[in-house]
């Protein structure tokens, strides 16, 4: 089912034609699910951790009974050695065990039903054409641009970054980019891989229908990414389980929503 009209901008930002929004931009706005779909999401990722089993055990300490007007904990025993008498193994001792460690066999994801994750996509698609969203996340775009922000498919085949730049001066959102270059902190030590060490804003998504030749061209544009429309998922449209995020949609893009 169709919906409401949006228009087609080219890559100079005019306007070339218009279609109609396919119906999921009117999903219902619900970020309670989708805030659950995020960290649904983030939970995969954890690593399990846990503790030695013997961690804190490895002592022949001893309490010493009752009747020494000491607390009845276990203690090294010993006279000369540095160690002597002082309470070890249990809990809150020193060098003692820890308390309720952490186990490799707890289950640190969270599910979630597939109607309630197909829901929180649905609505965080609907939530980028929600002007007051975008602006509330912090976002940067011109007055005048529309949402949702459709491109003709010659964005798909973009070669070169400075392609990609020259597109988004044209749509009115090169202002956000400006943003995440602004937010640019280093963390620690600066890696040779790529991304490590640094702690920015998170710009565009430019969302279209193959990646042609744009994911390699936009890599290098600080804060944007490129998602094709079958690898949406509530975490890439809602970055920190906050919806409305800065999206470019190409028209076959769109076009595969309403499919």
């Amino acid at each position: 089912m169709a919906g409401r009209a949006v228009d087609v901008l080219a890559m100079d930002g005019k306007k070339v034609r218009t279609i109609a929004l396919p119906s999921v931009f009117d999903t219902v706005f619900r970020p309670d699910v989708i805030r659950r779909a995020v960290i649904s999401a983030q939970s995969h990722r954890f690593q399990p951790k846990g503790r030695d089993p013997m961690a804190g055990k490895r002592t022949s300490a001893e309490s010493f009974g009752v009747g020494h007007a000491l607390a009845r904990v276990p203690r090294v025993r010993g006279e000369r050695y540095s160690r002597a008498s002082m309470a070890a193994f249990a809990p809150s001792t020193v060098k003692g065990r820890v308390t309720h460690p952490p186990r490799v066999e707890k289950s640190i994801s969270k599910e979630m039903n597939a109607k309630e994750r197909k829901l929180a996509i649905k609505s965080a698609i609907a939530a980028t054409a929600m002007r007051e969203l975008v602006k509330n996340r912090g976002h940067v775009l011109a007055e005048g641009v529309p949402l949702p922000l459709v491109v003709s498919d010659e964005i798909e085949n973009a070669k070169k970054a400075n392609d990609v730049k020259e597109v988004m001066r044209s749509l009115g959102v090169w202002g956000d980019v400006v943003r995440v270059l602004r937010s640019r902190k280093t963390r620690g030590r600066r890696s040779h891989t790529r991304g490590k060490g640094i702690r920015q804003a998170i710009g565009p998504l430019i969302v279209v229908s193959k990646d042609e030749s744009i994911g390699k061209a936009a890599r290098n544009v600080p804060g944007v990414d490129v998602v094709a429309v079958q690898g949406l998922g509530a975490e890439m449209l809602a970055p920190g389980t906050h919806p409305g995020r800065l999206t470019i949609w190409s028209e076959s893009a769109i076009k595969l929503l309403g499919k």
